[in-house]
């Protein structure tokens, strides 16, 4: 049974942190801490060196099955992006997207007490490292390393309760390490009062952190100056955008919420001024092999903080690349994987056909068990995301193992441009400058990288000339630019058009496999064929009705002559297919909130259910 009486301390990466740190748990631990006497006694804050590998430990439990690894980078579907992929209620992922859980949902516990390991590490780092005599009285190399991992930790805490506030609401939470005696009554403290102090907090940390080109340690995996800036600027636009009462369920923004936005655009506008340290790599696809690939884009730094995957366990690696991604065959030479997202097909034809961006976030292939090398043909309603494919992965893992090492991108420069774009739009309107970058500008940045040169033409002024026009148009870009990436979810509830979203796509669901209206003209069908192994063609346009039905025909290609064969694609879209997506989903009634479990309501009287549950 869970109590509130203590936080779980899971042992971290075993090389990596002194054994001073590692304590023991079991599942009557939680929310307050193994005495901090444990794991903060002299000898374990007494040099860089060790300091260092209790700031890795930190950083471990956002990897994993309970962090990013499977949990929180696939709790953000069945939105108009996307869903957990059809099939029984499971107790985890599958009712968490369908908006189906209760305070005995299972999958959401783990998760939960993991958020608070991580923050309560740390707020140790956060206590002990100023007290440490080389703090103050060392080299000023010493002090210097010391207030960098500061700022990491400062970071790291930002980090796991910005994921406990977005998913849990006002949830309890100490900005100290849990006392070893004393008051241990917890209450919900509301999202405002953690908001800012996240905000505080990276304000702080920012001023001790390096620059990517600046930091001798691992820019990439570990937070910068840059990612510091870049967190801060997102955490300000959840505070103030809208939130479900934890009360009623209403949807409610708070009365200052342009003091925040002002937050947000100052932030981002220091990373636009700055592109020596972060800017767009030219190429979409790329920032996508270099994840699948296991490298760092140390060229362009567009991923500005991504978490480690790679242990090889459930507790520290990811399962990126094997949960979600294309299907395919344990018998395939590329190895399994479950094929856990589908995308929506009207998400699919949401892009314009010329937009790059649109191939490497869908993906329409996978392989079957009877022709494991073979890609086939997925139909409308079986679109997989693409931005982690284990086909991709270098080197290719065989077989059945579902630790890939891929890591998860927390944030992006692209998100740094579009996060200006809407603030300064919400502050000011689209074509006023702040510092010399208009939103439509900062916008059209991050599209004109999406098209091949002699494609891209600018937004008609119909779509960016208004503020409420722009801001329509913002909303459908971050829809196409971070598909896959577990942003839209948030991004719909701070924005307070979750339900209409739903509700849209549920209607186009039913027009696409009907083909009325925008998808008039669609195929009912695709026709398939395979020049090589790898090779999957269509002889048919995805955007034109095919001009037969024949299951079958031959098409010559490069002196090559194949059979295509017909495959379904609209006509798979049907109603079941609408009411699939977000089932249970009502909007006002508390539903963006997650529920509190049972067994933690039992053993904690000052903490009160989310409304609904």
């Amino acid at each position: 049974m869970l109590t509130l009486q203590r936080l779980l301390f899971r042992p971290a990466l075993a090389a990596a942190i002194v054994t001073s740190l590692a304590g023991t748990f079991s599942c009557q631990d939680y929310l307050d801490a193994l005495p901090a006497s444990t794991y903060t006694n002299e000898a374990t804050f007494s040099s860089i060196a060790n300091v260092n590998s209790v700031l890795i430990g930190g950083y471990d439990p956002l990897s994993g099955d309970s962090g990013y690894g499977v949990a929180f980078s696939g709790f953000g579907y069945d939105t108009d992006e996307g869903q957990n992929r059809p099939g029984a209620p499971d107790g985890g992922g599958r009712d968490v997207n369908r908006y189906r859980m209760t305070r005995g949902t299972t999958g959401i516990v783990t998760q939960f007490t993991t958020m608070y390991q991580g923050m309560e590490r740390a707020n140790i780092c956060i206590e002990q490292i100023p007290r440490m005599p080389l703090f103050t009285n060392g080299t000023p190399q010493e002090k210097q390393q010391l207030r960098r991992m500061l700022g990491e930790a400062l970071c790291l805490r930002a980090m796991y309760a910005l994921d406990l506030a977005r998913h849990w609401g006002d949830v309890p939470i100490r900005f100290t390490p849990t006392p070893t005696s004393g008051d241990l009554t917890l209450s919900n403290v509301p999202r405002n009062t953690i908001y800012d102090q996240l905000l505080t907090d990276l304000a702080l940390a920012s001023r001790y952190l390096p620059w990517r080109n600046q930091a001798d340690y691992n820019a990439y995996e570990r937070f910068t100056k840059g990612a510091a800036k870049a967190l801060r600027a997102r955490i300000a636009l959840y505070r103030g955008g809208y939130r479900s009462n934890s009360e009623n369920g209403a949807m409610e923004r708070p009365a200052d919420y342009r003091s925040a936005y002002e937050i947000a655009r100052a932030e981002c506008d220091t990373l636009l001024q700055n592109r020596t340290q972060h800017r767009l790599n030219p190429s979409f696809e790329q920032i996508w092999r270099n994840i699948n690939e296991l490298k760092f884009d140390t060229q362009h730094g567009e991923i500005m903080f991504e978490i480690a995957m790679g242990s090889g366990s459930a507790a520290s690696d990811s399962k990126l690349g094997y949960n979600n991604g294309p299907r395919f065959s344990a018998q395939s030479r590329w190895g399994q994987s479950g094929g856990g997202i589908i995308l929506l097909p009207t998400y699919f034809y949401a892009f314009d056909s010329t937009d790059t961006r649109r191939d490497v976030t869908c993906t329409l292939y996978r392989s079957v068990d009877a022709a494991p090398n073979t890609l086939v043909s997925v139909p409308a309603n079986g679109i997989y995301d693409g931005k982690w494919r284990r086909d991709w992965r270098v080197p290719l893992l065989s077989g059945s193992i579902q630790n890939l090492g891929m890591n998860w991108p927390v944030i992006r420069f692209a998100d740094v441009l579009l996060m200006f774009a809407e603030a300064q739009n919400e502050l000011a309107g689209p074509s006023t400058a702040y510092n010399g970058t208009t939103p439509v500008q900062a916008l059209e940045e991050v599209r004109r990288r999406a098209f091949p040169a002699a494609r891209y033409q600018a937004l008609p002024a119909g779509q960016v000339g208004s503020q409420t026009a722009f801001f329509n148009t913002l909303v459908k870009e971050r829809l196409l630019e971070f598909g896959g990436e577990g942003i839209r979810k948030y991004d719909l509830i701070r924005w307070n058009l979750l339900g209409a979203k739903i509700a849209e796509a549920k209607a186009n669901l039913l027009a696409f496999g009907a083909g009325t209206g925008a998808y008039a003209g669609l195929p009912q069908y695709l026709y398939e064929y395979n020049t090589g192994p790898e090779q999957l063609r269509y002889a048919r346009s995805l955007y034109r009705p095919a001009p037969s039905t024949a299951t079958t025909f031959n098409v010559t290609v490069g002196g090559g002559t194949y059979a295509a064969k017909r495959v379904n694609w609209r006509q798979s879209v049907n109603a079941a297919t609408a009411d699939g997506l977000a089932t249970f989903y009502v909007s006002g009634t508390g539903d963006e909130l997650f529920p509190y479990s049972q067994s933690i309501l039992d053993t904690t009287p000052g903490l009160k259910q989310n409304f609904g549950y």
